[in-house]
């Protein structure tokens, strides 16, 4: 059972989720996440619970965190798609076509389907990781949240360690203001080049005010 096993391998590295976003952690030992796409709606029983608005930046997030955490075998999709983006039918796309050379998503419908702060390996794991429940347009919570207890009964941890995408611990460097080519909000930005998240310090930020 995975609580068994989950009680003596968490199955994710704490503090966890890596990533900022519009999202509520709920239990990190359950085995089901949940992308609400445009509808602010937060359903219970989940490991995560959050929106997804863009079809870039938000599934890059939505990938990152995922893989980060062994528990979570499967991601539900639901609610309003958000127009003209379609962060949904991307995401599906991606888990069944990957990208391109270029970090086009193939297959999605969206405006700008790319991913750039993401290695081949962390799309390949995301595929391999999870199984996608495609209730895109359902808003009802009740229903969502009995598909939650569906999949997260005998549901199995990933038999692989972590994919940390984010290194928390990054190194002894600073980024001055404005340098990070990536930001998680809250003066945390990513050097993609390096794959380091960091915090620019106020010293520097001053200084180029």
């Amino acid at each position: 059972m995975a609580e068994e096993s989950n009680s003596t391998k968490p199955g994710y590295e704490d503090p966890w989720p890596p990533v900022r976003g519009d999202y509520q952690v709920g239990n990190a030992n359950a085995g089901v996440a949940v992308v609400t796409l445009a509808s602010s709606i937060f359903p219970r029983g989940a490991a995560i619970c959050g929106q997804c608005k863009t079809e870039n930046l938000g599934v890059e997030k939505i990938v990152a965190n995922v893989i980060s955490n062994c528990n979570i075998r499967f991601l539900i999709l639901c609610g309003m798609e958000s127009k003209g983006h379609l962060p949904g039918n991307t995401i599906l796309a991606l888990h069944r076509n990957g990208i391109d050379e270029q970090g086009r998503i193939i297959g999605s419908r969206g405006a700008i389907p790319f991913i750039q702060n993401l290695p081949a390996k962390a799309i390949a794991r995301f595929q391999s990781q999870v199984e996608l429940v495609d209730c895109i347009g359902l808003e009802d919570i009740g229903q969502i949240e009995e598909q939650i207890s569906r999949y997260n009964r005998n549901c199995e941890p990933y038999p692989e360690k972590p994919f940390q995408v984010i290194k928390r611990k990054a190194a002894s460097r600073q980024i001055a203001f404005g340098q990070g080519d990536l930001s998680f909000g809250g003066r945390v930005v990513m050097d993609t080049s390096a794959w380091l998240v960091v915090e620019e310090t106020m010293a520097n930020a001053n200084a180029e005010g």
